[in-house]
Formats: structure tokens, C-alpha cells, sequence
């Protein structure tokens, strides 16, 4: 079953949430993919963004779920790659986030796996 692409969802909300705390902590490249109209997606949306530094990338990932606290009372379901901070997700079930090292970012090419999906881009805070 598809889920109507035009009505606000609940994942649609967490996700404008989500980018604004990248934005917060000036997060590069900001990407959505809207993943709801494709079968074999695993959530709503994936949120993309990459920092220059490990410092940056995890400032990102406190800022967003301080965001998801603050808005949500919502912590991450499940989060991973703290340990050397070049590629941290973030996962809220509907919406995944991946804050990358540039360098991660365009070694593992994640937008690009999901070609079908369709793309939104933001601007930085900064």
C-alpha cells in the first residue's frame, strides 16, 4: 500500500525537524529523499547532510536529537557510528538520517542508491 505523496504525514514533520537541527550546526549538502513511493524502502525518508570534521558531524547528531527531544519528546530508535563519528545514523523508524564526513559521503554515494526517489535539497544555516 502507498501512502498518499501530498498529505502531510507525521514522518514529513519529524523530517522538517530533523533538518533543522542540521541546520542549526551548519550541515552541508542538505538532501531529502522521499522514500514513500518506492516498495522496497525501509522508511519515509532519508536525510542526508556531511561536515568538514568528526567534531561537526557529531555536533549534527546532538543537535537533531535535541530538536526531536525538544519538539517530540522522541529519542532516535536506534543510532550507530559515535565511535569514529565519519558516518552517523540516526534512526527515527520513518525518517533515517546519514550526517557523513565529505569524504564518507562521496565514497559511499547513498543518494545515489536510491535513484527513484524523489530529492529535496536545503540550505545551510550558515
Amino acid at each position: 500500500m502507498h501512502k498518499n505523496k501530498k498529505a502531510p504525514t507525521a514522518s514529513s514533520r519529524v523530517a522538517e525537524i530533523i533538518i533543522h537541527g542540521i541546520q542549526e550546526k551548519k550541515g552541508k549538502d542538505i538532501v531529502s529523499l522521499d522514500l514513500r513511493n518506492i516498495r522496497s524502502s525501509v522508511s519515509d525518508y532519508f536525510i542526508i547532510c556531511h561536515a568538514d570534521s568528526t567534531t561537526q558531524v557529531k555536533a549534527i547528531s546532538d543537535s537533531i536529537e535535541e530538536e526531536m527531544y525538544k519538539a517530540l519528546n522522541e529519542d532516535p530508535w536506534h543510532k550507530e557510528g559515535f565511535q569514529h563519528a565519519e558516518w552517523i545514523i540516526l534512526d527515527y523508524s520513518n525518517v533515517v538520517v546519514h550526517i557523513f564526513q565529505r569524504e564518507k559521503r562521496e565514497f559511499y554515494g547513498v543518494e545515489d542508491l536510491w535513484g527513484d526517489a524523489e530529492v529535496k535539497t536545503y540550505q545551510s544555516a550558515g
